[in-house]
């Protein structure tokens, strides 16, 4: 059984801080941690580790007692939505696992912090019962600051825990979803409003690409504008049709792509698709690629 999980925790500035969450995954005997990105500008940390389920679970938990203990909303700021100290814990099932084993886990993960550790526990994509509450910008719509009010409403009460905002954790969003891809382009110009009408016109919820999850962001330390993208199904909609519109969309603004990167971890097949469509490789198979091939010859 392997299951990658792919926190997403609300520190990207203190990097000694983001040590010690690596640091607990690293703790967990059968977790491997295979990698951390940190983004000042969002204050954000994403986080993957693969294991089995005890111990992805583990690692978890471990994760969320420093988290926990080092993050405090009420002075938290950066350019991503948030809604908790560690906001967003999906699992992956990877090899010889079901996603319905990968929801079990999601909904005893949730019970688990918010016994533990008092964080309200709301469940999303495959692990939510809810169609209103499946999606994860739905959930976290008023981030942090609108999460006390939001809670009051009966259709917001969370899954697990009570219906109030840990005070400085906030509340986290746990979960079982297929592998997706974080993907950011960022744009040469400050104007926010050219980002935001760029994700909109890419975005599935305003009428773009079926599995494009998209917003527009600034980048305060380099004063530049950023469409931020999720994408949930690379083969159904590639990376390199995601970029040419971008780029297009942004020339009728007048502004140019300065580049674009990943977030984590990406599926080497998305990459050589990207590669095959620029270079207009003819015939091209993946037993070309040598890194590919040594594998197979082992």
């Amino acid at each position: 059984m392997l299951i990658e999980c792919i926190p997403n925790v609300s520190e990207g500035r203190r990097a000694d801080v983001v040590a010690g969450f690596a640091d607990a995954i690293r703790g967990v005997t059968g977790v491997r941690l295979l990698d951390v990105s940190s983004d000042p500008s969002h204050n954000r940390s994403v986080l993957t580790f693969v294991g089995d389920a005890s111990g992805v679970e583990q690692a978890v938990l471990a994760l969320f007692e420093r988290a926990v203990a080092a993050i405090d909303l009420r002075t938290h700021k950066g350019e991503h939505p948030r809604l908790g100290a560690v906001d967003v814990v999906p699992f992956v099932p990877i090899e010889g696992v079901t996603m319905a084993e990968c929801v079990a886990l999601a909904k005893k993960v949730g019970a688990a912090v918010a016994e533990r550790f008092k964080v309200p526990v709301y469940l999303y994509e495959d692990a939510s019962a809810n169609p209103a509450r499946r999606n994860l910008e739905d959930i976290r719509r008023g981030e942090f600051e609108g999460l006390a009010a939001k809670m009051a409403s009966a259709d917001w009460t969370p899954d697990y825990g009570l219906p109030a905002p840990h005070p400085s954790a906030g509340a986290s969003v746990i979960g079982a979803r297929m592998p997706l891809i974080a993907y950011n382009i960022n744009l040469a110009t400050d104007r926010l409003d050219v980002a935001k009408k760029i994700a909109a016109a890419i975005r599935h919820s305003s009428g773009g690409f079926r599995h494009v999850k998209a917003m527009g962001v600034m980048l305060e330390e380099r004063k530049l504008a950023q469409v931020s993208i999720n994408m949930t199904d690379f083969k159904k909609t590639p990376l390199h049709r995601v970029f040419e519109t971008v780029r297009s969309e942004a020339e009728r603004y007048g502004v140019s792509v300065v580049g674009s990167e990943i977030v984590g971890l990406v599926p080497a097949e998305a990459l050589m698709d990207a590669a095959d469509h620029f270079l207009r490789l003819e015939n091209f198979s993946p037993r070309q690629v040598l890194e590919r091939k040594l594998r197979e010859s082992e």
